[in-house]
């Protein structure tokens, strides 16, 4: 099972990766004023976002696997929290892909500092992630 934690943790560090990175690219690409650099974005953009969603999916099933081997049925109060978050994660990288289709189809509505807010918000969720599963609180 310890294989199983290990792919999960390697699996989560390449979804973050994305989760951090793609919406710095929205910054630099909500500022960009030249024809050539939006076009750049837009591949840079789904490309990540590509690596990214495969990151999410394995994060998925490995974690899946995780609970079904430790965690079930789903009684500690730390992790029904901690997946909570995660759905929070998803949730956060759907809206993601909205965005990389709205600036493929040139109607971003959004500033580069809307987007820098926008960027925190998966470093909120990872320490509260981090610290329910590395502490496991009794609640």
């Amino acid at each position: 099972m310890l294989w199983v934690k290990a792919f999960h943790i390697i699996f989560m560090v390449t979804w973050f990766a994305g989760l951090f990175y793609l919406p710095r690219l929205f910054v630099y690409h909500a500022d960009c004023k030249d024809q050539a650099g939006h076009e750049r974005f837009i591949v840079m953009e789904r490309k990540l976002l590509a690596i990214m969603t495969l990151g999410a999916l394995l994060t998925g099933v490995f974690g899946l696997w995780l609970i079904a081997g430790w965690h079930w049925p789903l009684t500690e109060l730390w992790l029904q929290i901690k997946l909570t978050l995660v759905a929070g994660l998803i949730l956060y990288h759907v809206q993601c892909a909205r965005l990389v289709t709205q600036f493929r189809l040139g109607v971003n509505r959004h500033s580069g500092i809307y987007y820098r807010w926008f960027n925190e918000i998966p470093a909120l969720l990872l320490i509260a992630i981090v610290l329910l599963a590395v502490l496991r609180p009794a609640i």
